[in-house]
């Protein structure tokens, strides 16, 4: 996906219209457009090469699951994590634009 986008990126700065003004900003994006290209060329083969490998996607992310085990979890537990973040700071923020009185500092404070 990274690649795609940085594919999209240097067609993007080939239309610009500065590539018509400077010829060496024209010859330093054509250069990159192709690096980005080549570069996602080579990823997908690397992808199609892993899937021909392990018989699928499906299987490769279960054989990785599999052998890490741990990771999984502590990928949830982040997300967990995160969400609890994001729910306490919008109470925090909610807090803070009410009133300051001995309740809500009392709140804001624990």
């Amino acid at each position: 996906a990274m690649s795609k986008s940085a594919v999209k990126i240097s067609s993007d700065l080939l239309s610009n219209p500065l590539c018509e003004q400077e010829p060496s900003f024209l010859e330093m994006v054509t250069a990159f457009d192709t690096a980005m290209k080549r570069m996602d060329s080579f990823n997908q083969e690397k992808v199609d090469w892993v899937c021909l490998e392990m018989g699928s996607a499906g299987s490769v992310v279960g054989s990785f699951s599999s052998v890490f085990p741990s990771l999984n979890m502590a990928v949830k537990r982040r997300e967990q994590t995160l969400q609890d973040y994001k729910r306490l700071q919008s109470k925090v923020e909610k807090y803070e634009e009410k009133e300051r009185t001995g309740p809500v500092l009392a709140k804001l404070h624990q």
